[in-house]
This record gives C-alpha cells, sequence and structure tokens, in this order.
C-alpha cells in the first residue's frame, strides 16, 4: 500500500451542469489518523464523502482505498467501513440496544457481543434500556456512530457528528473518536464547520472551500503556525540564524525561517527587544519586528475570508 494510506482520492470532481461542487479533490489519509475535513457550509464536504462512499457517482477521478482503486459501490472493500452521512432512521419507541439488534439483523450477521461492545465503546452501556426518543442530541449521535460501527470498520467516515451539541456532548463525541483511533487503531475522517473542534480531535485537517482543498496540514505544523511567536524580517537571514546560534536557539529548533526568509521565534519573546538590537549590532537590517498570536479561527478566516464558523 503506497504510504500506508487507507483514503487517497486523485482529482476527485462532481459537476452539476455547468457547477463545479468538488473540483480536483486530493485526500490522503494514512492508517490510524483522524483526519479532519473543514469547511464551511457548502464547500463540498459532504458531496466529497458521497462520492467516496458511492452514494453519488463522480464525474471525474479516482478513489483509492485500503490499496485498490474503487469502481462501484458492490466493491467487496466497502464492507470494512462504517459511516454516517445523515442520521439514522431509528425506531423512537425502541431502545436503543433494541434499535441496534433490529439493524444488525436487518444487516445481517448479527451477534449479541458485537452489539454490547459497541455500546460500551460510544458510552452507553448504561443507558441501552432508555427509549430512543428519550436520548438527549448526544446520546442519538453517540448510537448512530454505534451503529456504523457494528460492521468492525476498519475506516469510519462521519459527516457533521458534533453539529447541534452542546458543549459536554462534543467533548463525549471528541473521547470517543480519540478511543476509536488510539485503541482501536481505526482510521476516521470526519468533517464539520467548527474549528476549534476539529483542532482537539484530528491528526490531519484538509480545508475546503468553494468544492476545492485549498490546504492539507498536521495538527503539529497547523499548531506551530498558530503558536505565539515573533517574527523577524532581515537582510541577512544566515547571520542572524548563527547569532541566534549563539543564545542556544538553534539547538533546541525554537525557530523556523518561511517562505519569504522571515525568521520566526517561538520563545524568548520578551527578549525580541534585545535579540533586535543584537542583529542591528551586527551589521543586519531588520525591516520588521512583529509579535504574532493567531488562532485556528483566524488563520482559516485568512485562508478563505468571511465568517470562519458559517
Amino acid at each position: 500500500m503506497e504510504e500506508n494510506y487507507i483514503l487517497k482520492t486523485e482529482n476527485l470532481t462532481k459537476e452539476y451542469g455547468k457547477n463545479k461542487v468538488v473540483d480536483s479533490v486530493n485526500i490522503k489519509i494514512k492508517k490510524g489518523q483522524i483526519y479532519g475535513l473543514l469547511g464551511k457550509n457548502g464547500a463540498g464536504k459532504t458531496t466529497t464523502m458521497c462520492m467516496i462512499l458511492k452514494l453519488a457517482n463522480a464525474s471525474s477521478g479516482n478513489i483509492n482505498l485500503f490499496g485498490r482503486t474503487v469502481k462501484s459501490s458492490t466493491d467487496p472493500v466497502y464492507k470494512n467501513i462504517g459511516s454516517i452521512i445523515e442520521m439514522p432512521g431509528f425506531y423512537h419507541n425502541l431502545t436503543g440496544e433494541e434499535n441496534l439488534r433490529l439493524f444488525s439483523k436487518l444487516a445481517g450477521g448479527y451477534s449479541e457481543d458485537n452489539v454490547k461492545s459497541v455500546l460500551e465503546m460510544v458510552s452507553l452501556t448504561e443507558n441501552k434500556n432508555k427509549l430512543y426518543k428519550n436520548y438527549s442530541l448526544g446520546m442519538k449521535q453517540r448510537l448512530g456512530i454505534a451503529l456504523a460501527l457494528l460492521k468492525n470498520p476498519d475506516l469510519l467516515i462521519l459527516d457533521e457528528p458534533i453539529n447541534g451539541l452542546d458543549p459536554v456532548g462534543i467533548q463525549e463525541i471528541r473521547e470517543i473518536l480519540r478511543s476509536l483511533a488510539d485503541d482501536y487503531g481505526m482510521t476516521i475522517l470526519i468533517s464539520s464547520h467548527i474549528l476549534s473542534e476539529i483542532e482537539h480531535v484530528a491528526d490531519m485537517i484538509g480545508i475546503m472551500d468553494n468544492g476545492k482543498l485549498i490546504e492539507e496540514i498536521s495538527i503539529s505544523n497547523l499548531q506551530n503556525k498558530i503558536r505565539k511567536h515573533v517574527l523577524f524580517s532581515v537582510s541577512d537571514l544566515s547571520l542572524a540564524e548563527n547569532l541566534l546560534g549563539e543564545l542556544g536557539l538553534v539547538e533546541n529548533r525554537d525557530y523556523v525561517v518561511d517562505s519569504d526568509d522571515n525568521i520566526i521565534l517561538f520563545t524568548h519573546l520578551d527578549s525580541r527587544g534585545s535579540i533586535n538590537t543584537l542583529f542591528v549590532n551586527a551589521g543586519i537590517e531588520v525591516t520588521n519586528v512583529s509579535l504574532v498570536k493567531e488562532n485556528l479561527e483566524q488563520y482559516f478566516t485568512d485562508l478563505i475570508g468571511g465568517d470562519a464558523n458559517a
């Protein structure tokens, strides 16, 4: 399997007439990762997921799952995928456990142990005998995830599973998803327009806007970009790095150099004045010294414009 990718799309495109709702999207997800597909409502996230699941036909492009290119929804590889695109039509007058039993029997391969296991995985064991109509929204979302887990999938695809939840419900879903990835080795693709929650649960983030995937970035790299830092714009980058080395900053990699050859310093922020003086005394022209703290919402807004949580 190429670089151990569980899911890979190649120029995935969906057109309705002359309107491209998904435009040449290339997503790459490694085994065991939680990948957050982030974008405003209408960015193309759900359509992308529907094409991956073969619930909608792609206009062009390829979908590679578990190392093989899939052509139809009948491909056996889909037995290894659990998903929620829309909330399942659970029966309101049945309990959570009864709903799972019924759906499991309808799908074939019913196992009582499996039903008990997925209820435990989504922390619904204590509420398994409560009627579905009496479930909170968060409990309903967790039961939906339990249903997607019934076939023991290696890949889980969830469209907006935290939408509409209160902070407690969001925290519960977040903990479940991290447990599925960390404790069970599951690979998860989750979409959301709630930026802060994707930041807290995902390993990788893909940002969509107007049908295009405009950036794919790891959480660690993203956190570096939004960490509080001092930016120095200098005339002699090599000399400036040597001076930082004398302060012990090179060895600890407490700074990076961006694409514009600016030095971005993550430590010694309160010493920026003396560092600036050090540069100037060494003959370096410093054209900018800025203290920057950017959060995820601001980063997202700078990329696509508009309201970050629209």
